[in-house]
């Protein structure tokens, strides 16, 4: 826990009492501890007391009406390597479920990257009425860890089920999600990212819109579960940094497979996600072609495949994933290039799904294993589809190493 970073969302319920508790727990461990409050939540603890035993100002407000300087709910979501929202109140719990951000918890949450665990507290009826029931099966398939209610005395008066679980069990499911996030710690990854760019003359080239979120959203997954990453990238507009991050950046095919041949061999996992240019001019100009005629033809060749190259090498103690995106017949084709080249798995989408493949933030994907098991998967954001490969090929990589 030492130098974990946790953001707190308390909400307007009394048990916002205990989390000073929770808060002391986590500082006794070295975490970094900041909170956002809703406007109710401060009616149970006071926004000092959180201040003072975090160490760390309070948030609860866009912006200091005194001062006129706004609060930057994204920079805080980025903060976090965790985000723990506990109580989380009938109402919060609508918002979440809804996308309802009329308040700075709940736009937080909207933007936050990172794991998310949320504890409910509310009455007994509250918490077994099938509003709440539907909105808590919402924010799991949103990704969101719940902690369940626990049974007991509650402050109506009444006994039953929706008393937030103690102090104690919300940290023991922080640590554990610590613990859980290590399990590719010693492995070692190679991940292709991008497009690559074929040169037609020096000032224009052949591409596509790859724009590298998958790639980098498994390399920041992978790296944030304890992997050395060589991330093999294409032009893109990314930023990603990290202590085990190696990144060598590549313009063309050729390019990317130099880089793979040099260093595959000292990788147990390859993730080949770089959408790689089919074909190159066979002869780019020296000079910048001039507009001086109404039509131009270019010779194009083939381009090599460096996902099959990667096949071919790789040993019984190597895992190796590649990608499919068509526009129509996936799974046929994906299943025609997963034996073709060798490979464990093949991460299929298609461009017929929308809000899947290039330039969006979201995908839509299945896996297929060569066993011929296919696993399903909802749209959802490209971190979340992230997490979903790095899961599934985790199982087969204890089998291996």
């Amino acid at each position: 826990m030492k130098g974990k970073r946790i953001l707190l969302g308390i909400c307007g319920g009394i048990a916002a009492y205990k989390i000073p508790l929770l808060i002391r727990e986590l500082k006794k461990k070295g975490a970094d501890v900041k909170c956002i409050m809703t406007d109710a939540s401060s009616d149970f603890v006071s926004p000092l007391t959180l201040a003072t035993l975090s160490h760390n100002p309070v948030s609860k407000d866009f912006w200091n009406k005194e001062t006129g300087v706004w609060a930057n709910h994204v920079e805080l979501a980025l903060w976090a390597d965790l985000f723990v929202i506990a109580p989380l109140t009938a109402s919060s719990l609508g918002k979440m479920a809804n996308g309802i951000s009329d308040n700075f918890l709940i736009a937080t949450y909207l933007s936050a990257k990172c794991p998310i665990i949320a504890a409910p507290a509310m009455d007994l009826d509250m918490y077994a009425h099938p509003t709440t029931s539907r909105n808590l099966e919402t924010i799991k398939r949103d990704g969101v860890f719940v902690i369940p209610a626990e049974s007991g005395e509650l402050a109506s008066g009444l006994v039953g089920q929706g008393r937030m679980a103690e102090p104690e069990t919300i940290l023991d499911c922080i640590e554990g999600v610590f613990e859980e996030k290590q399990d590719y710690k010693g492995r070692k990854v190679l991940i292709t990212a991008g497009p690559t760019y074929e040169s037609i003359d020096p000032v224009r080239f052949i591409g596509n819109h790859s724009t590298g979120k998958m790639g980098y959203a498994l390399a920041s997954e992978l790296l944030s579960r304890g992997a050395e990453v060589l991330l093999v990238s294409g032009p893109v507009k990314i930023h990603l940094e990290h202590d085990n991050l190696k990144i060598i950046a590549v313009q063309s095919a050729d390019d990317m497979l130099l880089a793979v041949q040099k260093n595959w061999k000292n990788y147990q996992i390859g993730i080949f996600s770089a959408a790689v240019a089919d074909f190159r001019p066979a002869e780019p100009a020296e000079q910048k072609i001039k507009k001086s005629i109404d039509t131009l033809s270019i010779e194009l060749i083939k381009n090599p495949d460096i996902l099959e190259w990667a096949g071919k090498q790789k040993t019984e103690h190597q895992l190796l994933v590649g990608f499919a995106l068509e526009t129509s017949d996936v799974e046929k084709y994906a299943k025609e290039k997963l034996l073709r080249k060798n490979l464990d798995y093949i991460v299929m989408n298609t461009l017929e799904d929308e809000g899947a493949g290039f330039g969006h933030d979201t995908n839509r994907i299945a896996i297929l294993d060569k066993h011929n098991k296919i696993i399903k998967f909802e749209l959802k954001s490209k971190q979340k589809v992230a997490v979903d490969i790095v899961n599934t090929i985790s199982l087969k990589k204890n089998e291996l190493f």
